[in-house]
């Protein structure tokens, strides 16, 4: 990670450029593609009423992003799909959750617009590797872990602000309450970043991946979010928000009752956290 110096110094190389801003809900196919996402199992049971899509879409409306963060939902949208998807998505998911635990919602587009900017650090990560469809190597895993800071520095510099919760969000969602995340192993305790946080492994479950040949069934992966709140990786009362609105009652996440009982199974062919060995290596 860059020194707190190195960092100021580099935001403060950033004061004279003036980034065009765009309106996130008119760019592009962006409103076009989110509104088919929805439309696919299981987000079409979580936005199926007519009012968390019409509260998403508002929200949107009231985003503007500068180019450089456009232009990387471009890139995603050209040469990985899933990344772009994911991207979409996880910000849809986390606008719905932070509005269960933020009452101030509709005043916080600092946290709000946080979503389309998480994985950024992902163009850093050579496309070889985001594709992949076989186990990664410890070298490349380590790459993909690194789109973390990536999107932190860039975010950083983009915004001239390493304290701004869209640097934040994409340095910190992989960590965990518990310190067992990444990058710094810290122990998470800011819960606006942990609900995109939760929202991120949540997507990443049961959307499509280069590395396993079908996704986790939702149930598999609501178990799969149940089993890390178990072992005090995640909140209890995020995943009570996340199951709620998997449910078509709609209940507040305060009433929801979360089964322990586990009858999923991870999905076959998936070559998630498997290590393969480096080229030329005798081990």
């Amino acid at each position: 990670m860059l020194s707190e110096d190195t960092l100021n110094a580099l935001i403060s190389s950033n004061t004279d450029y003036h980034y065009q801003e765009y309106s996130l809900i008119e760019y592009g196919s962006i409103k076009k593609d989110i509104l088919n996402f929805f439309d696919e199992p299981p987000y079409h049971v979580i936005f199926a009423g007519k009012k968390e899509i019409e509260f998403v879409l508002k929200v949107m409306g009231k985003i503007n992003l500068i180019f450089p963060v456009v232009q990387s939902l471009d890139y995603f949208r050209q040469h990985d799909v899933y990344t772009y998807r994911h991207i979409l998505m996880v910000f849809a998911l986390s606008i719905l959750l932070l509005k269960d635990f933020l009452p101030e919602h509709e005043e916080r587009l600092d946290w709000l617009a946080a979503g389309p900017t998480h994985d950024i650090g992902k163009i850093c990560v050579p496309m070889n590797i985001l594709g992949k469809k076989s186990p990664v190597t410890q070298t490349e895993l380590d790459k993909l872990k690194h789109h973390s800071i990536a999107g932190y520095v860039l975010l950083s510099y983009y915004l001239r602000d390493a304290g701004h919760p869209f640097a934040r969000v994409a340095r910190d969602h992989h960590e965990k309450k518990d310190g067992s995340g990444y990058p710094a192993g810290i122990r998470l305790e800011d819960l606006m970043i942990e609900i995109f946080a939760v929202s991120d492994i949540y997507d990443a479950l049961i959307s499509p991946r280069p590395y396993r040949s079908v996704s986790y069934e939702n149930r598999a992966a609501c178990e799969e979010i149940t089993a890390m709140a178990e072992r005090g990786e995640i909140s209890w009362e995020i995943v009570k928000a996340l199951i709620a609105h998997n449910r078509s009652s709609k209940p507040h996440y305060s009433e929801c009752v979360v089964s322990k009982e586990k009858r999923g199974a991870p999905p076959p062919s998936n070559f998630y956290g498997i290590i393969a060995k480096e080229e030329n290596s005798s081990e």
